[in-house]
């Protein structure tokens, strides 16, 4: 695995994990890497500083507080990650707009939850059933939502069974 610092058109930057050089360029040159910020499909590599290791660390032994800084990570698509939070080399971004971002993202999985609500039946921990029912033709198609077990849900992706898994926000009382 090789970790590339990249960036935008709009130099956001931003740290994504490959298996090789060579999986970078494919991806890159079919636009399936976006910047995690504004979108942009157009990335290239930003110039990068090496990581030279300190103190008597080897590079395959764990930090001291035993989280490597990339464990949080999510996938990008085409198998790049990339890191929940930036590292030193990237600019950090101001706590305003990380503040309105975290809220724009909290206000719009409120309406999904809502729209969910709305137009959905809920079928609880029997979720992967009546999906299986509706997929199979055994009852009328209809908008579901409910519990699944991560077992559950590979099972239904491998029979084909068109489902979303969202974050789910508890209610508030505001």
């Amino acid at each position: 695995m090789i970790l590339f610092v990249l960036k935008c058109t709009a130099d956001h930057r931003f740290e994504a994990w490959f298996r090789n050089g060579d999986a970078y360029e494919t991806q890159a040159a079919a636009k399936a890497i976006a910047c995690p910020v504004c979108g942009d499909p157009h990335i290239t590599k930003a110039p990068m500083a090496p990581r030279i290791a300190k103190g008597g660390r080897s590079r395959d032994e764990a930090p001291r507080d035993g989280c490597a800084p990339e464990a949080a990570a999510t996938e990008a698509g085409g198998g790049a990650t990339v890191p929940a939070a930036p590292s030193p080399a990237t600019p950090a971004v101001p706590a305003e707009l990380r503040e309105r971002f975290a809220a724009e993202v909290m206000r719009q999985l409120t309406e999904v939850r809502r729209t969910v609500e709305t137009n959905c039946d809920y079928v609880g921990d029997r979720f992967a059933e009546e999906a299986r029912r509706i997929h199979y033709g055994e009852t009328d198609p209809r908008g579901i939502y409910g519990e699944a077990t991560d077992k559950e849900a590979e099972e239904l992706k491998e029979e084909g069974v068109t489902f979303g898994r969202i974050p789910w926000l508890p209610r508030t009382n505001s």
